[in-house]
């Protein structure tokens, strides 16, 4: 590939015995694995840098599925993140590794997961208005399309104070019946704006978000939800609740 295109390490893993097998996400061509050769060597520069959540320029070669690493550079240092927020940050790393296409291009996506990890560098007390707003723009990327302002029977728009229950490939149908599927007008208004002004609304686009991304992830688990239970038991004092659950 000629030029620069900035990106980030999703994931690594060591490839014979002093290489690392990456699976990256790129402005310009979206999700791209690449072999860092010697990126594990004594004197390999690039083992500080080639880690989850460090900005990156990258140059790369190869017309296979499997491209190889020319050069790269950090553009400054990790995002700090911690705690829940790295979880949340890996969480984030795998939702992107499972869901897209092998070289596609989602550079508006790419923004789109930028701010999230500067949001949750940023965030002081809970990670999940970043991991809605973000998990809401991914849906968006795949082409998961939804009217959250219309009623899929009437074609009326929303309510704030009437009940709308989701039915999949047709949208939110006005009803009655309260169960798991149903949501209000006013957190169909917060999910389609992706601002959620209060605990209620946050937790009804987590509600959404698990369902409408079930498909793309089929039946195996994830394994950033596991890695995050086994933090929270280490932890003495009670945890808060597990934005990716």
């Amino acid at each position: 590939m000629e030029g620069w295109q900035r990106a980030f390490v999703l994931h690594g893993r060591p490839y014979s015995e002093t290489s690392l097998m990456l699976d990256m996400f790129t402005e310009g061509q979206g999700r791209v694995r690449i072999l860092a050769k010697g990126a594990r060597g004594r004197r390999s520069n690039l083992k500080g840098c080639l880690q989850p959540f460090t900005p990156l320029l990258i140059r790369w070669s190869g017309r296979g599925e499997v491209k190889t690493l020319r050069n790269a550079e950090a553009v400054s240092l990790a995002l700090p993140l911690s705690g829940t927020m790295l979880y949340s940050g890996l969480y984030v790393n795998e939702l992107v590794s499972r869901v897209l296409e092998q070289e596609a291009n989602y550079s508006a996506l790419f923004f789109d997961y930028l701010h999230c990890l500067q949001n949750l560098a940023a965030a002081t007390v809970t990670p999940e208005y970043a991991l809605r707003q973000f998990e809401l723009a991914l849906l968006n990327n795949l082409g998961y399309g939804v009217d959250f302002l219309h009623c899929a029977g009437s074609g009326e728009e929303v309510s704030e104070d009437m009940t709308y229950r989701y039915r999949e490939e047709k949208g939110f149908i006005a009803s009655l019946v309260i169960d798991n599927l149903t949501f209000t007008g006013r957190d169909l208004m917060a999910l389609d704006s992706r601002e959620f002004p209060d605990a209620n609304t946050l937790r009804a686009a987590k509600r959404f978000t698990r369902m409408a991304l079930k498909p793309y992830l089929g039946g195996k688990p994830l394994k950033s939800r596991e890695l995050f239970r086994q933090f929270v038991m280490k932890k003495p004092t009670p945890p808060t609740e597990n934005p990716a659950d």
